[in-house]
């Protein structure tokens, strides 16, 4: 036996892993509170990660994060799933309770808004449509926050439309479906616009959704952080709208896990972001 506490251990899943900005962050938060705790990578191939999950709690870790490709098969894996992750159908944050259970959430969506308010504080979602590129997990958990914050109408367009109507089915009847060829027409009288896609991202296929239409009130956001200012914010900022990176929303989906797992809020400011950027 000791007399000393546990050291509180978490971890961010996914395969591949060493990309991710998640250890960075968790390790500035860590340092900045002083508390005794660590944070690190795993990478854990599908097969492996219902095996994984049910030994980490043994190991001391209080919790983690998930990412591609695990978001999904989580919900399988968890014994107590919450309503927002049901409906998004991924989960990203882990909790590992006392009593045995994973608890598995989704922060993206308030991570997602988070992001928007501190960064475009005159946004006003309420006030007309909103127009969603892309239709996978991202886009669920965008589409949610959307309708919670009360957009009045989603217009949603994916180069593969049969996901794109998934989400219609499951959401309902603010989301409008429309083939990927319309986008351009879409975004005339549009008060938000986000694209969730992989397009524009480096190593991935060129933005190439022409944004001629844009409502130069527009508020337009890209999920995707690397670069940090995409082709489709820089195309969006010449016409005039305000824009809005994505780091802001990994910094921000962070922020509940890590005051479930360590104990404290973190903060999240320039300093957070200049400390992830920098890594």
């Amino acid at each position: 036996m000791t007399d000393y506490p546990r050291i509180p251990l978490a971890a961010v899943l996914g395969h591949p892993i060493a990309h991710s900005r998640s250890p960075a962050l968790h390790g500035y938060w860590l340092k900045r509170y002083g508390i005794k705790g660590h944070y690190i990578p795993i990478d854990i191939a599908p097969v492996d990660l219902p095996r994984l999950l049910r030994i980490l709690p043994e190991l001391g870790f209080v919790g983690c994060n998930v990412t591609i490709p695990h978001k999904e098969a989580i919900l399988q894996i968890a014994d107590v799933v919450t309503d927002r992750a049901a409906l998004i159908g991924a989960a990203n944050t882990l909790i590992f309770r006392k009593d045995g259970k994973i608890h598995a959430d989704n922060t993206d969506g308030s991570g997602f808004i988070a992001n928007l308010r501190q960064n475009a504080p005159d946004w006003k979602p309420a006030s007309g449509p909103a127009v969603v590129l892309g239709a996978g997990g991202a886009a669920r958990a965008v589409v949610a926050a959307l309708i919670e914050v009360g957009v009045p109408e989603i217009r949603l367009t994916n180069r593969t439309r049969a996901r794109a109507d998934a989400i219609r089915h499951d959401f309902g009847a603010k989301i409008h479906v429309h083939e990927w060829t319309q986008a351009p027409n879409l975004m005339d009288d549009a008060v938000t616009v986000i694209n969730t896609t992989s397009l524009g991202m480096t190593g991935k296929q060129d933005f190439h959704v022409p944004l001629y239409r844009m409502n130069p009130k527009a508020l337009c956001n890209d999920l995707v952080y690397t670069p940090l200012k995409t082709q489709f914010l820089i195309e969006a900022e010449d016409r005039g709208a305000t824009v809005v990176d994505g780091l802001g929303m990994l910094l921000h989906q962070a922020a509940p896990g890590f005051e479930r797992w360590f104990g404290q809020r973190p903060e999240v400011d320039e300093a957070t972001r200049q400390a992830v950027l920098s890594a």
